[in-house]
């Protein structure tokens, strides 16, 4: 059968062949030899010109398409790997945050050979840390259930995180940075120390429930890990050890950007989690209605 592809502003693009057994996948390779920039991970297929995304493995057959029906694709623009932006956003907070450690003359004129507090050295290896294992979480664990996103984003995100690794690192290694008293510190150091392993784990929870090369989604429920006992309270448990581990580092610090940071990464992170809390509890009809999204028992 032949079914008609238009752009979503009613445009004809053309005809492509399909059987009943075609799935979305293969009718966007067979739109891209039609209009070469309009490459898969560039497609959005829709039943109706403002309808929704139609998933990859959906098949014609299921979608009630005959002969002649109409198929609607939306430019989604240039897009970059999701594994080159993350590593992007990751790697750059590590070197503009080592800058203003190692290079404090460079920021802080004549007051910068003052020697730095034992707080601000800590507080540069806990920014690196989290960073490097970002960076190792993108080559090694996680799986991404799409393989681009719009190459706008890596501007935004590099922007996001760069700018305020900056703004954290200047005033953390500035020369009259006043430290913490040592109890504070140390409440501080163990919630980031305690916050990044249950990060890690719950990351690493994530990845067993996909297989390799796959799309699969299933409910998240907690390992023999105790870390991942969070799951009975929270979809996104992963984001609720974020959070965590720069209220950690906030403590630490005792630093205003460093709160900050903490606060515009909650907000971000939450509205993350109610979709995704929101996404389980409409694909799965038994998804434990007791959870919340990021906070438990609140939010």
């Amino acid at each position: 059968m032949e079914i008609e592809i238009v752009t979503t502003t009613d445009k004809n693009i053309g005809k492509i062949k399909v059987t009943d057994a075609s799935q979305i996948s293969d009718i966007k390779k067979s739109i891209s030899k039609l209009k070469s920039a309009l490459y898969p991970d560039r497609q959005s297929i829709r039943l109706e010109a403002r309808g929704k995304t139609l998933k990859d493995t959906d098949k014609v057959k299921d979608l009630g398409l005959k002969n002649g029906s109409k198929l609607y694709v939306k430019d989604l623009g240039p897009q970059i790997g999701w594994s080159t932006v993350f590593m992007a956003e990751y790697a750059g907070p590590i070197f503009v945050y080592l800058i203003f450690y190692a290079r404090p003359s460079l920021f802080y004129g004549a007051t910068a050979d003052k020697k730095m507090s034992q707080v601000a050295v800590v507080a540069a290896c806990c920014w690196s840390f989290h960073y490097i294992k970002r960076v190792l979480e993108t080559l090694f664990v996680h799986r991404f259930s799409h393989n681009t996103m719009p190459i706008m984003n890596l501007f935004k995100n590099c922007s996001y995180y760069w700018g305020f690794t900056a703004f954290v690192s200047y005033f953390v290694n500035h020369p009259l940075y006043t430290p913490p008293c040592t109890v504070q510190f140390y409440i501080g150091l163990g919630t980031f120390i305690f916050c990044e392993l249950g990060n890690l784990s719950i990351h690493i929870a994530l990845r067993n429930l996909r297989p390799p090369g796959t799309k699969v989604r299933r409910i998240p429920v907690p390992t023999v890990n105790p870390f991942t006992l969070l799951f009975n309270f929270v979809s996104c448990p992963n984001y609720t050890y974020e959070v965590g581990s720069w209220i950690g580092f906030t403590i630490m610090t005792s630093s205003f950007s460093a709160g900050l940071f903490t606060i515009a990464g909650f907000y971000q992170m939450a509205i993350w989690a109610l979709g995704k809390h929101r996404n389980y509890k409409n694909e799965f009809s038994d998804y434990p209605k007791s959870r919340k999204s990021i906070i438990p028992f609140l939010l």
